[in-house]
């Protein structure tokens, strides 16, 4: 027991530093592609050192994204050995995949564009950034295809005692990654739309690099709008779908013992575990049955109903996922996004009556905001992983049956103390650099307060 413990916290840890640099990778890479074609098709240098200023931001955070990444796969050999020997022939596809058909791209092109500045075609450039783009956002389909399977298996039979893949284009076409990659993808964007804006906030404050920064505020602002209310959009729904195909999680989400008709939303709860039982409740009326299934008159399965059926049809045994920090966990992630809607539409609302710089304290709100994307990201991974516990893989294999048989508690501990403090070293070395540069701003920038801005600027001041 104590080896799966501390093979789980060993797992979590990592893919925690892991999830930090992904979201904003995702982001990042679309948005320097973006004001690189800019660049390209006006000719504003403006662009080209807005793309060169985001773009070496964007190099210190992929870095550490693939620095954590590998170790990540390495958890599968290492620890959970009977995971790989039991999914390895399903799980180690879109892994493969994603290697041959994202990772490469990445590095590859990837190189071009750090080295190929005024060497190479500008439009052949810009082709670079943008397949390094589309490529990360790539990888992280095939990941999310691995992990869509452990979510809601599909495309396999149970053979020889292991998980055997019969249908590959059912397995990339799960209905579960199909909600769960846009969203994903989405809590990128919005991610580094917070990170250009809280700089760009940082450089208004102080009143240095102005028209850089206004270019980038007025950017940030529209991309993060967008992509907040799209993100909004793509949760409702992988929420409504996962009340259909995981009742149990979103049943553990809102801390619902018993089945409800009409169910209620609960803002906050003082969850009992033990009794399985709420002792105070501050809820909505009806609002999870009109959330889940768009009815307020639909009822919702609760914990203990849940329970029963999958006694029923898994055996006897304890299928009640860890309720009180998943349910906290979901209302850290919607406060999260709340406050982020609330700030951005502030921010807009000042922008757009050119005040914005004038209001030290929305840009002081937005600067502040930074680690609420970061916040969201965590808490909704947490959710959506903690959320189908017992399972590692949902009704084929509990998390207990698949750690490494033969891997001693010694061993665990050194490897998770290694891992920790090597990627708090690493964290840290990313943090100074990030904000060594950021205090920095652009090495030049063409345009000045005093002078006029070049043409064709005028579309993000």
């Amino acid at each position: 027991m104590e080896e799966l413990i501390l093979s789980r916290w060993q797992f979590g840890i990592t893919t925690v530093y892991h999830f930090l640099f992904v979201p904003l990778t995702l982001g990042l890479s679309l948005i320097v592609a973006i004001l690189e074609t800019i660049y390209v098709r006006t000719g504003n240098e403006l662009y080209k050192q807005q793309a060169k200023f985001w773009g070496k931001l964007f190099l210190i955070n992929f870095a550490m994204g693939v620095v954590t990444g590998i170790v990540q796969e390495f958890h599968f050999g290492m620890n959970w050995s009977e995971y790989s020997r039991f999914m390895g022939d399903i799980f180690g596809a879109p892994l493969a995949m994603e290697a041959l058909t994202a990772f490469y791209l990445e590095s590859t092109f990837l190189g071009l564009w750090i080295f190929g500045w005024d060497r190479i075609p500008k439009a052949l450039h810009a082709a670079s950034i943008w397949i390094v783009a589309l490529a990360s956002n790539l990888s992280a389909f095939w990941i999310l295809v691995a992990n869509s399977f452990m979510q809601n298996p599909v495309g396999y039979i149970i053979q020889n005692g292991r998980a055997e893949m019969t249908d590959f284009v059912q397995l990339i076409t799960n209905p579960y990654v199909m909600y769960q990659f846009p969203h994903t993808v989405l809590s990128g964007l919005v991610t580094a739309g917070f990170f250009v804006l809280s700089i760009s906030a940082f450089h208004l404050i102080r009143k240095t690099h102005m028209e850089f920064f206004r270019a980038s505020f007025k950017l940030g602002l529209i991309w993060t709008t967008a992509s907040l209310l799209l993100l909004m959009g793509s949760g409702h729904a992988q929420t409504q779908f996962i009340a259909k195909v995981q009742p149990m999680k979103l049943a553990a989400a809102e801390a619902l013992w018993e089945t409800a008709n009409p169910a209620p939303f609960a803002i906050a709860a003082a969850i009992d575990e033990q009794n399985k039982t709420n002792s105070a409740e501050i809820k909505i009326p009806a609002m999870l049955s009109l959330l889940a299934y768009n009815n307020a008159n639909t009822p919702v399965k609760g914990i203990k109903e849940i329970e029963k059926e999958y006694i029923v049809k898994y055996g006897p045994g304890n299928y009640v996922p860890p309720v009180t920090p998943v349910f906290w966990s979901f209302r850290l992630m919607v406060a999260a996004g709340s406050i982020m809607i609330a700030v951005v539409l502030a921010a807009g609302f000042f922008w757009w009556r050119g005040q914005i710089e004038a209001k030290d304290y929305i840009l002081k709100a937005v600067l502040w905001s930074l680690p609420l994307p970061y916040i969201a990201n965590s808490t909704g991974w947490f959710v959506a992983e903690g959320g189908r516990q017992p399972w590692i893989v949902v009704g084929l294999q509990k998390v207990e049956q698949a750690v490494s048989p033969s891997v001693g508690v010694g061993s665990i501990w050194i490897s998770l103390i290694g891992f920790t403090l090597l990627y708090a070293l690493l964290a840290a070395a990313a943090v100074y650099l990030v904000q060594k540069f950021v205090r920095q701003g652009p090495v030049t920038t063409p345009t000045t307060p005093n002078k006029p801005a070049a043409k064709g600027a005028a579309l993000w001041s």
